[in-house]
């Protein structure tokens, strides 16, 4: 068995002949928060499709405890039920309630009874702040409680690891913060997340690793206090002189 979570190995992803993702190499252990900072277009939300796998890589293993997950012979819902995610655009049910976007993938996928589920999901919309707004739909509520359901939906699927793709690019600014005050408590807790971010804040505060890409490649990684003060590729250096 592997030490590790997930271990990504030589990963790389074509889209026709532009080739996205090349030869990328990192692990992730359990209770790593793992920032994957870069310009857009550097290939970062690709690797966490490909880690989901929304998107089939073109060559390379994803092993999860130490089993490739890319040759087919696995539920692909089930994994992705262990290795949440949560999208930059939210992706909740429109109509469907606050508690039914919590409740529908524990029934569906994982069998659980509804009162059972129900349960489960009161106390993670409990835990983002959003008890008093279960019975709404996702159009009466902001931005910033849209992405806090949207965590809650995907801890409700009690996952190892939680994938978040840019979870505050598409929020108002003044919304930003009560998405990151929810991610930090789950850091705080121990939850083991895989981060692409614009927020170098969270990245040196929260992370326990930092891995910056560009053009496809993972330039440079480390932790992040040595990555965000003294950046060793150059390339990592001209990034950050834009944010800090």
């Amino acid at each position: 068995m592997s030490e590790h979570i997930l271990e990504v190995r030589h990963l790389s992803k074509f889209f026709g002949k532009n080739e996205v993702l090349k030869d990328i190499d990192f692990n992730v252990s359990q209770g790593d928060v793992t920032s994957i900072i870069g310009a857009s277009g550097s290939g970062k939300s690709t690797l966490l499709r490909c880690i989901n796998l929304l998107e089939t890589p073109s060559s390379g293993e994803i092993l999860f405890h130490g089993k490739d997950v890319t040759g087919g012979g696995i539920s692909q819902s089930a994994y992705r039920a262990k290795v949440g995610m949560v999208f930059q655009s939210f992706n909740l049910f429109n109509n469907m309630s606050v508690l039914d976007n919590c409740i529908i993938g524990q029934q569906r996928v994982l069998k659980i009874p509804k009162e059972e589920a129900k349960e489960t999901a009161l106390y993670f919309l409990g835990k983002v702040g959003m008890t008093p707004y279960i019975n709404a739909l996702p159009r009466q509520i902001s931005g910033g409680q849209k992405q806090r359901v949207a965590i809650a939906r995907a801890l409700s699927m009690k996952p190892e690891i939680l994938l978040f793709d840019e979870p505050t690019s598409a929020l108002d600014p003044e919304m930003v913060g009560e998405v990151l005050a929810v991610m930090k408590t789950l850091a705080e807790e121990g939850m083991t997340m895989l981060v692409v971010t614009h927020e170098m804040g969270f990245a040196r505060d929260v992370s326990s690793h930092v891995v910056y890409m560009a053009d496809g490649v993972i330039a440079e990684e480390g932790d992040p206090k040595e990555i965000m003060v003294d950046p060793k590729n150059p390339r990592t250096r001209e990034f950050l002189s834009r944010f800090l």
